[in-house]
């Protein structure tokens, strides 16, 4: 197997969950590089961004395509925010995620992870970055849980 694909499943196992990376970067992803570094920076799939490595920590950044590759193939992994239903089509548009409208939230969820905003179906309606932990999304009342970065509507 190729060292850079091996390197981005690995990462994406540590960043989502055991066994996420493979059913995200399937053989046939396109790595591109940095000019100036020569560091991964895009991962592609079929021409479309899957996501972006981040050079500051190496951490994934996903697109609302790879938030569906993994909402419909590694139900396991440990990134997902569900929100009741009414405010489904504002996140969908791109606004962020209150702390109130939560419903549920993976336990292994920290402060400043990847998430995936999904409905009670299991629609993925957003990703972003979590503003508190799993549990602090549930316990409060106030407060944003979720800085969304990608609707699903922007990318529709």
């Amino acid at each position: 197997m190729d060292e850079d694909l091996r390197r981005i499943r690995a990462a994406a196992d540590y960043q989502f969950g055991k066994g996420v990376g493979t059913k995200l970067f399937p053989e046939k992803v396109k790595i591109s590089f940095s000019r100036r570094t020569g560091r991964i920076r895009y991962i592609y799939l079929d021409g479309k961004r899957l996501a972006t490595m981040r050079p500051t920590d190496g951490y994934f950044s996903l697109s609302i395509t790879a938030a569906d590759h993994i909402a419909k193939k590694a139900r396991s992994a440990e990134c997902f925010v569900t929100v009741r239903d009414d405010v489904s089509k504002f996140i969908a548009e791109g606004s962020d995620v209150f702390a109130t409208h939560v419903v549920k939230a993976d336990a292994g969820i920290r402060g400043k992870d990847e998430v995936i905003v999904i409905d009670s179906k299991g629609r993925v309606l957003a990703v972003g970055r979590a503003q508190l932990s799993g549990e602090e999304m549930i316990a409060f009342k106030r407060g944003v849980a979720v800085k969304v970065r990608h609707g699903c509507a922007d990318e529709g």
